[in-house]
């Protein structure tokens, strides 16, 4: 596998629902590991792959993202795909490696990681059980540039942003929202009273979006 990437396996042998957990800029594969034991009761496989482009933080500190970021300007688009696919190589690496359910794969972003699994997910819908943007954006390139497919009905999105962001403003999370409106994916979206960031109640909704709408969810006779 091409990337540093860190796990949480849970006991068994598996095959496991898994999320691959994407993090955001200048932060590392150790950023979002932390969500594990909550995720699934701690019964999911979750893999955070560390973004390829090194960020530098202060004098001896690096950090990492997936794509190069200009205040202000949309990801020059070929910067923008070397993320996506290093993101798509990891994912055939692991999928080869972990015993993993393919009907229960779900793409987690925060912030800059929000935006590759929206493009990912988006382009391969059949592939995945579900995507979840954390304080992300849905670029309005890439919306453009992704055609309607009859599997974007089965892909579950769950988006949540704060209202108080003044990294990734309020408003593109709400543009994302309506960007999605194209795609019908059945849709869960949740402002919070929050900065660029995961509170417990963002992680509450998280873990029952997961639950009862992508791992177990509620088929109604």
């Amino acid at each position: 596998m091409d990337l540093l990437y860190t796990a949480h396996v849970p006991e068994g042998d598996g095959p496991f629902p898994t999320l691959v957990a994407l993090h955001g800029w200048g932060a590392s594969a150790h950023d979002l590991i932390g969500l594990a034991p909550f995720l699934h009761r701690g019964k999911a496989l979750v893999l955070c792959p560390q973004g390829p482009v090194q960020v530098p933080i202060a004098e001896g500190v690096v950090g990492y993202g997936w794509f190069p970021l200009t205040l202000g300007a949309p990801p020059n688009p070929r910067d923008f795909e070397l993320g996506t696919r290093a993101v798509r190589r990891f994912l055939e690496a692991a999928c080869e490696r972990y015993p993993i359910a393919r009907n229960k794969l779900v793409l987690l972003g925060f912030s800059q990681g929000g935006a590759v699994a929206y493009d990912v997910a988006l382009r391969e819908p059949e592939r995945f059980a579900g995507v979840a943007a954390l304080s992300s954006w849905l670029p309005e390139p890439l919306a453009a540039s992704i055609l309607v497919q009859d599997a974007h009905a089965n892909l579950p999105v769950f988006i949540a942003h704060g209202t108080d962001d003044s990294m990734i403003s309020i408003d593109k999370g709400r543009a994302s929202r309506d960007a999605l409106l194209k795609f019908h994916v059945p849709l869960t979206f949740h402002e919070y009273e929050m900065g660029h960031e995961i509170l417990p109640e963002t992680l509450r909704d998280l873990v029952h979006w997961l639950e009862n709408k992508v791992l177990s969810p509620i088929v109604l006779a």
